[in-house]
């Protein structure tokens, strides 16, 4: 039901455009109004998260490990130093492993439980698959984002058209078929069926785990329909886009409805993607599992804001506590203590 409720209101989303142009031509609305107050969202309310983030203490070492920790006698036991970083350095390069390659999800491991003659025995696997398609998934969205870029700058800079031409390379039908517009799709419909097909999986998802996927998924589409079937004009699209960077908005006629449902789904993924678990992009940025050396081993780490507590000695509290053990039957170093202030 959740994946229904989420599908159903992405396809009201892809409504709402296609009535509120193709029927009450509010084209100034979906084609100024919206994606300006979209892009604000995204950046204000992005900006406070980083910076509530950034600002939340991190009184202890937490970094989450896989492997051995540098120990004193490397001989015997050898440090693992990308899974457990001692240092900046190695740090820094856990964290470009994890966000360019993914590498605490290529060891995904699949758990299956099979019946024997003995009872039920839990069986583990190596699973790549998830990996997989999330790279190609992530990979071709970040393409599909700079290609984009050529309609909001001039000149456009070298590396999109490289990006262009390395992404159409294939030369696929007129226009050309980008291979990130297949990746993307391929990579979300398996994401998205593993959250269907896998039972266990399937009973702890929620609507906005959905959700995302059927809105980047519509995205993705309408943005293929854009231009291998309505071919819209590019043209008339781009004086719209450089008219929103300069200040100067308007919308040129002739521009299909398509593309304001594009462009409405992308403003809406823009104003959800503060509040939804979209901000992993950034968050493991600000990890503190992620982007600390864990050195607790060989540096002492102390809490900045503890009150400065003065040490108790054990002949002091001794003395201050000497009636109660002596009652409650505990040794005592000095038997002078035993007795009460007013006694002794």
């Amino acid at each position: 039901m959740n994946a229904l409720y989420s599908l159903v209101f992405v396809f009201i989303l892809v409504l709402i455009p296609l009535f509120g142009v193709g029927a009450a031509h509010l084209s100034t609305i979906f084609g100024i109004c919206i994606p300006m107050t979209a892009i604000g969202i995204f950046l204000v309310f992005s900006v406070v998260k980083i910076i509530r983030w950034g600002r939340s203490p991190v009184p202890f070492r937490i970094p989450t490990t896989a492997g051995q920790q540098l120990s004193y006698d490397p001989e015997m036991f050898k440090q693992n130093k990308w899974d457990n970083p001692s240092n900046g350095i190695q740090t820094v390069i856990r964290m470009i492993l994890e966000v360019c390659a993914f590498r605490t999800l290529f060891r995904n491991t699949s758990t299956s439980l099979h019946e024997t003659k003995n009872g039920p025995v839990v069986a583990f696997a190596s699973s790549k698959w998830l990996w997989l398609f999330a790279l190609l998934f992530h990979y071709s969205f970040l393409i599909i984002v700079l290609r984009h870029l050529r309609l909001f700058l001039e000149p456009i800079p070298f590396f999109v058209n490289g990006l262009d031409f390395m992404d159409g390379i294939l030369q696929i039908g007129a226009p050309v078929m980008y291979m990130s517009d297949l990746l993307i799709v391929g990579g979300l419909l398996f994401l998205l069926m593993r959250r269907l097909v896998d039972a266990k999986i399937r009973y702890i998802s929620l609507v906005a785990d959905y959700f995302p996927l059927f809105l980047i998924l519509g995205i993705a589409l309408s943005g293929i329909w854009m231009r291998y079937y309505a071919k819209v004009d590019v043209i008339a699209i781009k004086e719209l886009t450089m008219g929103l960077v300069s200040l100067n908005p308007h919308v040129p006629s002739g521009i299909d409805v398509s593309f304001f449902v594009h462009v409405f789904l992308v403003s809406v993924l823009l104003m959800y993607f503060p509040f939804s678990k979209l901000m992993h992009m950034p968050g493991v940025f600000m990890s503190p599992t992620r982007n600390m050396p864990n050195d607790t081993r060989f540096r002492h780490h102390e809490n900045p804001w503890n009150p400065d507590i003065k040490p108790l000695s054990y002949e002091a509290y001794e003395k201050d506590f000497g009636p109660m053990m002596a009652e409650a039957g505990l040794p005592l170093d000095n038997p002078d203590n035993a007795k009460a202030p007013e006694e002794a």
